[in-house]
């Protein structure tokens, strides 16, 4: 089997305090395009890095920001990482499904803490 690499950084997410401060401040302020918003979550365009926005209660801060790197393919990704001792916090698994667009993720920690992820977009987002 071949090595497989991280790709790109596809998302950064960052907890907040307040959705509609930071939508204001991040889209109105820097300019950064919105690609869509749900409760409690908005998404942005940053030249191709998407940023995450989250407010809500219950994470520990720890896990509140998250860095997600882009894989060709999130299941052999996953095998190659875990055989390298990579401890993962779950299977490659769905996270958003649409008509043409799949999203997969799996998420592992560094070892001071710090929350990553995997991530494998299928198909086109509208």
């Amino acid at each position: 089997m071949g090595s497989i690499e991280l790709g790109a950084i596809g998302q950064i997410a960052l907890h907040v305090s307040d959705i509609e401060r930071s939508v204001e401040f991040y889209g109105d302020k820097l300019g950064m395009t919105k690609i869509f918003a749900a409760p409690n979550l908005a998404f942005f365009d940053n030249d191709g890095v998407r940023l995450m926005l989250s407010s809500g209660e219950g994470e520990p801060s720890g896990e509140r920001s998250v860095i997600y790197y882009k894989v060709d393919d999130i299941q052999s990704a996953h095998t190659q990482f875990a055989s390298a001792g990579v401890e993962f916090h779950d299977d490659p698994h769905t996270i958003h499904s649409a008509e043409n667009y799949e999203l997969w993720m799996s998420f592992f920690k560094d070892p001071d803490g710090n929350q990553l992820a995997l991530m494998d977009e299928r198909g086109v987002l509208n």
